[in-house]
């Protein structure tokens, strides 16, 4: 306990603070930069006719975007969470929350998840880890995503985080098949997140096997969350060290989709997202949607409800802009549209055989 809060209530604190405050982003790259569109200088369109609209996890979006999940567990999360839902619904994107670890070990902290009240339309993902899923079992974490009225159920994967989490797992065997059996039992899609290291080839066709269909990328380019565990480690520890080493593993966001892409998944691009270009680059690559998750934290730390709104509208109208300019009328067109991969992406593709 911290000053009559759960242990795991001040945890989550912690991570709002680190990355709000942008001292644990990766010292490298998305590698989506190197995705160059091919400007189209007769375009043959008007901007307001472009069709930015998606299907995602069974429901409508107005535009491919989701507000990755982040948050919940303190009475700071439940401010952020009503503020993204009011913000998401408002403008036709979807919404994730941050794993419902906190309120399956402490029901009183469930209130800081529940959105439905304030924002009843919006398409709400809940979140849940893959080794508390191969513990709960499936019948309690759907109860999770039904107690907030979730339209689909996250598990994240997060073995980098967890390694240097203090008491963090260390035992990762059976999350596959807890996932199949979470997916098997439940009356909404389920789809499986990474928390900043990326998803490989070979994790993608596993969690196709697994009966997946949807995945959150979310690769390295962006908030390390190793780099956030090292930070809140003690300093001079074995965790701090261990975290300094490894604050810029995993794999780069644009390779990740492509993997997941390759796979048959429906994806999710995040992990680094910082623009609507940035969302352009991942839905050249493939991408169903794009996820945010630290913008739109400091977005709603700055002003509110109408500062993560205003945000959306940024990225929204960024995205619309680079369709118009790469000639394309839909921004599912994107994924068709003429390109340029840099040597560094490529090689990195090349060298996984993914090209």
């Amino acid at each position: 306990m911290s000053d009559g809060q759960p242990a795991i209530a001040k945890r989550k604190a912690d991570h709002l603070e680190v990355a709000a405050s942008g001292r644990a982003e990766f010292a490298r790259t998305t590698l989506l930069e190197h995705v160059h569109l091919v400007h189209q200088a007769l375009p043959e369109l008007a901007l307001d006719e472009i069709d930015l609209g998606t299907e995602l996890v069974g429901k409508r979006l107005r535009a491919p975007l989701v507000i990755t999940g982040m948050t919940g567990g303190t009475a700071e999360a439940a401010a952020v969470n009503r503020d993204l839902a009011r913000a998401a619904e408002a403008a036709g994107v979807a919404l994730g929350v941050g794993s419902q670890r906190a309120m399956d070990e402490h029901p009183e902290l469930t209130a800081s998840y529940e959105v439905r009240d304030v924002a009843p339309g919006v398409v709400l993902i809940g979140n849940v880890g893959g080794v508390q899923a191969l513990a709960m079992g499936p019948a309690r974490v759907l109860e999770l995503a039904k107690r907030i009225g979730a339209d689909a159920m996250a598990i994240h994967l997060n073995p980098g985080q967890e390694l240097i989490q203090e008491r963090g797992d260390r035992d990762f065997r059976g999350v596959i098949d807890a996932i199949r059996r979470v997916i098997e039992a439940s009356p909404i899609p389920v789809l499986v997140k990474e928390t900043g290291c990326g998803l490989s080839a070979e994790a993608a066709r596993a969690l196709a096997g697994a009966g997946v269909h949807t995945v959150d990328v979310a690769g390295a380019g962006g908030t390390s969350w190793v780099a956030v565990e090292a930070l809140r480690a003690p300093e001079g520890s074995d965790a701090a060290a261990l975290g300094a080493e490894l604050w810029d593993w995993g794999l780069p966001t644009a390779v990740s989709v492509v993997a997941c892409v390759r796979a048959g998944h429906a994806v999710i691009a995040s992990g680094g997202m910082r623009s609507g270009l940035d969302v352009a680059r991942a839905l050249a690559l493939g991408a169903r949607a794009g996820g945010m998750a630290a913008p739109m934290l400091r977005a709603q730390r700055a002003g509110g409800a109408d500062g993560v709104r205003a945000q959306i509208e940024r990225v929204v109208g960024s995205l619309r802009g680079v369709c118009l300019l790469a000639g394309c009328r839909r921004a599912a067109d994107l994924a068709r549209a003429p390109r340029h991969l840099g040597a560094p992406l490529r090689a990195f593709l090349e060298d996984l055989q993914l090209r």
